[in-house]
């Protein structure tokens, strides 16, 4: 993307009124952002949701000098920008409904941080769930995925320094621009998160902490996620609109189950009765993980197609390491692995049993 693009697109993420909505359907109507600037007033207004005050401010946004200084300001502080369409960007992100045309990124995202799975809950936590959300993002953490969450406080920041104890990477999905990181007594954290992975954010640099905010971050927590997890949520938690942006995404969403008289768990009760996985402990995370969008390449070089592939030990992965996506004959898998024959059967069996390969007539097997 050449630089007058990269403003182009810069202008009209900064224009007020222009939420994630009317940007995709902009960018849908007319092709690019430079095209939705020099568009008619008569075309703009074509445009779903695009009102007259709107269209006068996307035509003046040709003229408007801010996304020359914010792509300046992004460059001097080593903010980059993720666009919507680049490989750099998000991939489970850009499935969603309305996505982000720019996403504002301090620290790296990387390739391997499809393997994420968000972890959010209340501000006003027990001891028992700021526990359960450190030992999860811990333990995740080390099995080899990326934890996200919304740099608030309570479970957020306890399962981002759970993920960062663990040597683990993680993702803070901030509401307000990277210049203005909320709640103020988190900056320190946020430097560690840029440092162990990354801060992402749609918002401006400058964008201050404002209600209407976090609601519509919540879909890029779920969004860059594989599912969500809510430790402690009562029914007005701002926690579960992040698991309802899940459902609707087609995540994954668990509940971390608490004491019945407890008000902080009454949203994961709810959550539970209405279908999601009751989480008993990391395992039942990676075992319930669909497949990957496609394969994703971990910290220690090993191409994962699905998160359950995460639990599995050495012999196991030499084995699946040798099943391709093609159904493939049982003799042809017992030549590539250098092991006991008997030995490779009986875990070809485990990983049937672990829905991590499938086996055919004629004696083949092949990855699901």
């Amino acid at each position: 993307m050449t630089d007058d693009e990269l403003l182009d697109l810069l202008r009209l993420h900064l224009i007020s009124g222009v939420g994630p909505r009317i940007s995709t359907l902009l960018l849908d109507r007319f092709g690019s952002a430079g095209e939705v600037l020099r568009a008619s007033g008569p075309d703009l207004l074509s445009v779903d949701g695009v009102g007259p005050k709107l269209s006068v401010a996307i035509t003046r946004a040709r003229q408007d000098p801010a996304a020359e200084r914010e792509l300046e300001r992004c460059r001097a502080e080593g903010i980059r920008l993720l666009i919507r369409g680049t490989p750099d960007y998000p991939r489970e992100l850009a499935e969603i409904a309305d996505p982000p045309a720019v996403l504002y990124c301090r620290g790296t995202y990387e390739p391997r941080d499809s393997l994420a799975i968000a972890i959010v809950g209340t501000r006003k936590h027990s001891t028992y769930g700021k526990q359960t959300a450190e030992r999860l993002g811990a333990a995740l953490a080390r099995a080899g995925l990326t934890i996200v969450s919304g740099l608030a406080r309570g479970i957020d920041a306890a399962a981002h320094r759970g993920a960062l104890q663990a040597g683990g990477r993680t993702i803070a999905v901030a509401a307000t621009g990277l210049k203005n990181v909320y709640p103020p007594e988190h900056a320190d954290l946020a430097v560690e998160i840029a440092r162990q992975g990354c801060l992402l954010t749609e918002a401006p640099l400058d964008r201050g902490p404002a209600a209407g905010f976090f609601p519509q971050r919540n879909r890029i927590i779920s969004g860059v996620s594989l599912g969500v997890i809510v430790v402690e949520a009562d029914r007005n938690s701002g926690s579960l609109s992040t698991a309802a942006h899940g459902r609707e995404q087609g995540r994954e969403i668990f509940a971390v189950p608490g004491q019945i008289d407890n008000l902080r768990s009454r949203g994961c009760h709810d959550l539970i009765r209405d279908g999601a996985t009751l989480l008993r402990g990391p395992d039942d995370v990676l075992e319930a993980l669909g497949p990957l969008m496609g394969p994703v390449q971990t910290a220690s070089d090993e191409v994962v197609h699905s998160p359950r592939e995460l639990t599995l030990n050495e012999p196991e992965r030499l084995v699946l390491n040798a099943v391709t996506q093609a159904p493939l004959l049982v003799d042809e898998v017992l030549r590539a692995v250098e092991m006991e024959t008997s030995r490779v059967l009986s875990t070809l069996t485990v990983l049937e049993m672990k829905r991590l390969i499938r086996r055919h007539p004629g004696g083949y097997v092949s990855r699901p």
